[in-house]
């Protein structure tokens, strides 16, 4: 992989708190649709082999206020690290000038729903997730 996955998001007005910012919790929706989509279009088959996946960790840096803006924002996605049965994507929020406005991590962990226990990825998913490692 040449760089990270990205997306460009629209913002709602309805996305602003009060004082104009976007509200923080949005970082994380944000981050959300953007994961969807990356995991969505790394693999197609392989990415329907990964099975059920939960969210078991997200670690947010919030490194400037976003304000609303017509223009979206850009999310990145990329695979920072991949385990036995979890993988970790970091998310960056630019605008569209590429400033930073956020960081966000999320550790992913594959489950057998029944068992309510991990389970190992399925060695064609950690193929494709390792090959999206990036350092950046």
């Amino acid at each position: 992989m040449t760089g990270p996955y990205r997306v460009r998001l629209q913002l709602r007005w309805g996305d602003s708190d009060q004082l104009g910012h976007i509200n923080n919790v949005m970082y994380l929706e944000y981050a959300q649709e953007a994961r969807l989509r990356f995991l969505g279009e790394i693999g197609g088959t392989a990415a329907h082999s990964l099975g059920p996946i939960v969210v078991r960790r997200i670690e947010v840096d919030f490194e400037r206020s976003l304000h609303y803006t017509a223009e979206g924002i850009d999310v990145e996605v990329w695979v920072v690290k991949v385990g036995t049965s979890s993988f970790t994507l970091r998310h960056r929020i630019r605008d569209p000038q590429g400033n930073v406005y956020s960081t966000v991590d999320a550790v992913a962990v594959a489950v057998d729903l029944e068992a309510e226990t991990s389970r190992p990825i399925p060695d064609d998913v950690r193929a494709i997730l390792t090959e999206r490692i990036l350092d950046a």
